[in-house]
C-alpha cells in the first residue's frame, strides 16, 4: 500500500472526510531535506473561499538539518488517486521523498511550472 506524508491540509479531519469519506489513521513523521514555505493563492475567489492568502508548500533544501513536521498515512492506490485530484485543483504534484523513520512517502509540492 502507498504511504503519504501530508504536512498540511490532509492532515485535517474534514479534509479527510470530504476526499477519502473517511478520517485516515496516521504516524507523526519527518520530511528530511525541506523545510516549510508559502505559495500565494493568485485567485481572489480561491482565497476568500479558503480565508487564507497562501497555501502550505516545503521547498527542497538538500540539507539534512531540514524537516517538516507531518504524519505519514497508509492509503489505497484509489485514495491516492483521489488526493491527486484533490492537491492538482491547487496545482501541486507527487514527489517520492524520504522520511525520518526510514521510509519513503508520496508528498505533494507545489507545481511552479504549472
Amino acid at each position: 500500500m502507498p504511504l503519504l506524508f501530508s504536512y498540511g491540509s490532509l492532515q485535517q479531519e474534514e479534509v479527510q472526510l470530504s476526499t477519502f469519506g473517511r478520517k485516515l489513521d496516521g504516524e507523526k513523521d519527518l520530511l528530511i531535506g525541506y523545510e516549510p514555505s508559502l505559495v500565494k493563492i493568485a485567485d481572489p475567489e480561491v482565497a476568500k473561499r479558503l480565508k487564507k492568502l497562501h497555501h502550505d508548500n516545503v521547498s527542497k533544501t538538500g540539507d539534512e538539518w531540514s524537516n517538516v513536521q507531518g504524519t505519514v498515512f497508509e492509503i489505497t492506490d484509489a485514495d491516492l488517486a483521489k488526493a491527486d485530484t484533490f492537491e492538482a485543483q491547487y496545482s501541486y504534484k507527487r514527489v517520492t521523498v524520504p522520511l525520518a523513520s526510514g521510509k519513503d512517502a508520496w508528498v505533494y509540492v507545489h507545481d511552479s511550472g504549472a
